[in-house]
């Protein structure tokens, strides 16, 4: 890497964020010849990607669409998909000898470890020339012909700027508001930043009913705002995570229930009406479906101390019903700290989805996290960061 006093002072572009869309950005950037700076205000580059799928990295999917984002102009995301897909991410992954499996869903992971993904990354970023810059804070931006970036170690110039310096979630490694400053600095509109693919939390009330679930999972479907996700759910000491929560966190506005159909690959009317057949208590007929404990709590939402014989059929209706669309209202969510990613960011209005350069200031682009394009769980929004950092890299 390139130290400060070595830099060439013409620089053709300044990448603030060493993140996925950065690093990609900064490698297509540097493929074009143009003269490129990276700039992290961490301690090391990709700390995001690090930690990211259980240190896996779940790098992409093989079923991305723009119809797992989210984002007030859902068509703005297309372009910039459709011209780096997640197979010309795995023939990248392929040139560099990294093995990788698919878990499911689509989802593909690194077999080994996501620093090979950040190695990789960084081989390519050396192999084309680009300076990167590690614990350099941007103090200050301006443009008259050129822009001015002000950092605690110097003043750069070039003549585009790209922010790629992600959201605001886990501020623990780094995320702050700087992109969205930049963006009010230069008059551009943005959608309010909310957390996403984050844990939700349950009343002091609701806990004393379900604390002693912490660490249960179970397989559901759970749906909110006529969406609906299945996969698996996870009790808390906090209240409700796990894939189909995070998924749906996504979509849920403040004061929304979730219904879950705790049956979602059978019929839970013919279970019962099957069930009525026997002299078997309903927690002991449920408790072949579900995890033992879970079951005890559930049924003490639904006293009725029989056999299942005794049961009419008005009765099992009604019961079937409440298995199948449970209601929970969640009061708010984990925040920031626990959210994997931003919803909201940029207006996308504000931007060409070409070259995601901004409309109102020539030469300024935003890419990743900090736009209004959010992924699903499972691989999407490392898509969308190498989708959206390789359509600037080919325009800065």
């Amino acid at each position: 890497m390139n130290q400060p006093e070595t830099l060439n002072s013409t620089l053709d572009t300044i990448i603030i964020g060493g993140g996925a869309a950065g690093l990609m950005c900064a490698i297509e950037a540097g493929k074009r010849g143009r003269n490129v700076l990276l700039i992290e205000h961490n301690e090391q580059i990709g700390k995001k990607i690090l930690i990211s799928g259980g240190g896996r990295c779940n790098f992409t999917n093989l079923n991305v669409s723009s119809e797992n984002f989210i984002s007030a102009n859902p068509h703005f995301c297309k372009s910039a998909l459709s011209r780096y897909t997640p197979n010309d991410f795995i023939r990248l992954i392929e040139k560099h000898t990294i093995a990788f499996h698919e878990k499911k869903l689509g989802q593909l992971f690194c077999a080994g470890s996501a620093k090979q993904i950040v190695e990789m990354l960084l081989k390519e970023c050396n192999a084309v020339s680009v300076n990167i810059l590690l614990n350099c804070e941007v103090q200050r931006i301006s443009k008259s012909i050129s822009f001015s970036v002000e950092t605690n170690l110097g003043t750069y110039e070039s003549e585009t700027v790209v922010i790629a310096s992600g959201g605001l979630s886990i501020p623990k490694i780094g995320a702050s508001n700087f992109g969205f400053d930049i963006a009010k600095q230069f008059d551009l509109n943005i959608i309010e930043p909310l957390p996403a693919l984050v844990p939700l939390l349950l009343s002091k009330e609701q806990m004393k009913t379900y604390n002693h679930l912490s660490g249960i999972s179970l397989e559901a479907i759970v749906t909110c705002n006529e969406l609906s996700f299945e996969e698996n759910i996870l009790f808390t000491h906090r209240g409700l995570s796990g894939p189909a929560i995070l998924q749906i966190s996504s979509y849920r506005k403040e004061g929304d229930s979730l219904s879950f159909n705790l049956f979602p690959k059978e019929n839970v009317e013919n279970i019962l009406w099957i069930g009525q057949q026997s002299k078997t208590s309903l927690g002991t007929l449920l408790a072949q479906y579900l995890p033992k404990r879970f079951v005890e709590i559930w049924c003490e939402q639904f006293p009725l101390a029989k056999p299942m014989n005794q049961w009419n059929q008005n009765e099992l209706k009604t019961l079937a019903t409440f298995l199948s669309s449970w209601n929970i209202t969640p009061i708010e969510t984990e925040g920031f700290e626990k959210a994997e990613v931003t919803r909201g960011g940029i207006d996308t209005n504000e931007l060409s989805s070409k070259t995601m350069e901004a409309k109102k200031a020539r030469g300024l682009f935003f890419i990743g996290e900090v736009v209004d394009v959010t992924g699903w769980l499972g691989g999407y929004n490392f898509q969308w960061a190498w989708s959206s950092g390789f359509a600037a890299g080919n325009y800065v």
